[in-house]
């Protein structure tokens, strides 16, 4: 098992976030389409992980993809991890932050930026720091 930065015992992580967040961050769950309150959000700042406070992606790097989750076109460089999902009978790419472990979503080469990439990622998953 890989070792990260940050690592406590479910439990902990239980105690530390709120249920949803547990349940996305945590049991690779996934928030409701267009549920999310950072889908609709482009302040400018820098995206982390919820769980341990990572920087994960700058606010320049957020787009509006219709997906009705928050996506992004790339991360930070070394902030996420990304491994192969064959869950639901599908082929998918997860991302994780390298620096807990915490699922944050998928991502996609359907990007329409120059990069190609759509991270799709649940808003339980990140917090938002606004640029003063």
């Amino acid at each position: 098992m890989k070792k990260y930065n940050v690592e406590k015992t479910e439990e902990e992580w239980k105690q530390e976030l709120s249920e949803e967040q547990f349940k996305v961050l945590r049991q690779k769950g996934t928030e409701a389409p267009n549920s999310g309150k950072y889908n609709l959000h482009f302040d400018n700042g820098e995206y982390q992980c919820a769980a341990c406070k990572s920087k994960l992606f700058e606010s320049n790097s957020k787009f509006e993809s219709g997906c009705g989750w928050p996506s992004f076109d790339d991360a930070i460089e070394g902030t996420v991890e990304y491994v192969q999902d064959k869950t639901f009978g599908m082929m998918r790419t997860e991302i994780l932050c390298a620096n807990c472990g915490s699922h944050l979503g998928h991502v996609f080469d359907d990007g329409p930026t120059p990069t190609g990439q759509r991270f799709c990622v649940n808003s339980a998953s990140i917090a938002f720091n606004k640029n003063s």
